[in-house]
């Protein structure tokens, strides 16, 4: 998409991101973030949370991939930030995902001279904002 292309307030899309407790624990191989609140129920809620919790940065990297899908290219991407507001539980199922993440996308700011779009993007976990603040610049063409 070209930069003119774009207005304020236009979606760019929406993405469903099932997660299992075996997703927590490849990311944790990956990040080598081996908390016990993020695969161990007994652990987790002894610290009072409800449960196993996805990653913060596992969250916040699952919902940018609508952005950089929609870019084209990951590297279009120059900037991204976020508030963390709530934990995202994943229960311990066998057939269904433990968790669902919802993510919507729109244009929130337009700069011409840098030919930048910020795209906001709503994620949510059992009907809750999970993130706040979600921010991403692109670097348009």
């Amino acid at each position: 998409m070209e930069f003119s292309e774009l207005s304020v307030g236009q979606q760019i899309g929406t993405s469903t991101i099932e997660v299992t407790r075996a997703d927590l624990v490849k990311y944790a191989g990956a990040s080598g973030d081996f908390n016990p609140i993020h695969w161990n129920e007994r652990f987790a809620t002894s610290v009072e949370l409800p449960g196993v919790i996805a990653h913060g940065m596992f969250t916040m990297g699952a919902a940018v991939q609508l952005v950089t899908d929609w870019a084209g290219d990951p590297g279009a991407v120059t900037g991204y930030q976020t508030r963390f507001t709530k934990p995202v539980p994943v229960q311990d199922t066998d057939l269904e995902p433990g968790a669902v993440i919802e993510v919507a996308g729109v244009v929130g700011a337009l700069d011409a001279e840098n030919s930048t779009a910020r795209i906001d993007l709503t994620v949510t976990a059992g009907g809750q904002k999970v993130l706040m603040k979600a921010q991403a610049t692109v670097k348009m063409a």
